[in-house]
């Protein structure tokens, strides 16, 4: 098995010399690893096929698929976001406070990279590169761990940024990658303590949950996402049709995709008819309460469905009698991460917003839109659901401790 402790120092040795680069050089790295990709795409896709067809051969779900599976445009989508982050402001170095003491001690608040952060994470090769990309635009070295069903797309990805790393002039251990699939790796990752200095998982509940139990380094939970769309008496039921559809059936295998819809009673049997009907025509499963289904066809939805993040083409549907019983079901079933209500009502919105416990809380439009990019943050290194040190998208100013930095003319105390 790989000696972890080696691939510490190497992070940690990579990683002071990253945090002494300016935004200049950082950014002509990133575009060296953005062209490396480009240029390795055949060598990506190639790698990526023999993942994809493990996973066929398992029985792997359609959406699942779906994340896995890399095509050329995804890699050229891969390397473009990789620029965007070039333009983007860098935080290192960002002077978040200032002042001065009655002593004449000057006092500053200053961003500083984290230093080498672990991540580990399932399924999504394009992860591989978003982590790399946000980790060396902020100075901070990156350990990587992914899954075994995308084992060979993120060696092929991550020999391609190396790569390009290197040809920037910085090292390349800035970005490493544990070949290793089985759970002894992921265990000696999370207890690198003195070389890890934040350890992220982005996947599913299974893993969140081993990790924040087994880490002896310092954690951000980030993924899961139980999300709601409830859709108000007051509604505009074209609207929420289109909301619920798109939340659900875009891209199902996703953290910010719907899994449950809430309906108030008032409106259910006008709208639930034709979300049914748009949500079967995109091939989504319905399960429902009782109410739910003496209105439309549906299976039943049992309390371990309210539950579930399905990550598939699969809906758990309840009609509730009130907004407060709504936010009722989402304070009892909500990972956190995302919620959503439909409503021409004003004050019924910001009731909704005010009560409601989630890193995002959407009023009239899908929860799909909770990803670093469409915040304008560029690409995430993963949607944390706590509230230390971050919460939702984290982007680049997430990847940065602060540093107090005290001047003085000779004071002692």
């Amino acid at each position: 098995m790989t000696d972890f402790t080696i691939l510490g120092k190497k992070a940690k040795e990579a990683a002071r010399i990253l945090a002494a680069q300016d935004t200049k050089k950082k950014n002509e790295a990133l575009l060296s690893m953005a062209a490396s990709l480009r240029a390795h795409v055949d060598e990506i896709l190639s790698a990526n096929e023999k993942d994809v067809k493990a996973a066929l051969e398992k029985g792997t779900s359609e959406a699942m698929i779906d994340r896995l599976r890399l095509t050329k445009e995804r890699i050229l989508s891969i390397s473009a976001d990789m620029e965007k982050i070039v333009d983007l402001p860098d935080p290192v170095g960002e002077v978040i406070e200032k002042f001065d003491r009655p002593n004449g001690l000057h006092i500053e608040k200053v961003r500083v990279p984290m230093g080498v952060i672990g991540m580990i994470y399932e399924s999504r090769p394009n992860v591989t590169a978003d982590a790399a990309a946000l980790c060396i635009k902020t100075a901070n070295a990156v350990i990587l761990k992914g899954g075994s069903d995308a084992i060979h797309s993120n060696i092929a990805i991550c020999e391609a940024l190396r790569e390009g790393l290197s040809r920037a002039g910085l090292p390349m251990d800035g970005v490493q990658l544990v070949t290793e699939t089985d759970r002894a790796a992921t265990l000696a990752l999370m207890r690198l303590r003195g070389y890890v200095d934040l350890l992220i998982p982005r996947g599913g509940a299974g893993l969140i949950r081993y990790t924040v139990e087994n880490a002896t380094v310092p954690v951000i939970e980030t993924g899961t996402g139980n999300c709601h769309i409830y859709i108000d008496k007051d509604a505009d039921i074209e609207k929420g049709v289109s909301i619920i559809v798109n939340a659900k059936a875009q891209r199902p295998g996703v953290c910010n995709a719907a899994e449950t819809l809430l309906v108030h009673e008032d409106i259910a049997e006008n709208f639930l008819p034709k979300a049914a009907e748009a949500l079967q025509n995109a091939g989504v499963k319905l399960l429902g309460c009782e109410r739910t289904r003496e209105i439309i066809e549906a299976e039943e939805a049992d309390e371990e469905a309210y539950r579930t993040e399905f990550l598939d083409y699969i809906l758990a549907i309840r009609v509730v009698p009130s907004t407060d019983e709504a936010l009722s079901h989402i304070a009892k079933y909500s990972t956190l991460h995302s919620e959503a209500i439909v409503t021409e009502n004003e004050d019924t919105a910001e009731y909704f917003l005010r009560r409601v416990d989630a890193a995002a809380v959407y009023v009239n439009a899908s929860t799909r839109f909770t990803d670093g990019g469409e915040f304008g943050f560029g690409a995430e290194i993963g949607i944390s659901t706590q509230k230390l040190h971050a919460r939702g998208p984290m982007g680049l100013r997430e990847m940065t401790a602060y540093q107090y930095r005290i001047r003085g003319c000779g004071q002692t105390r």
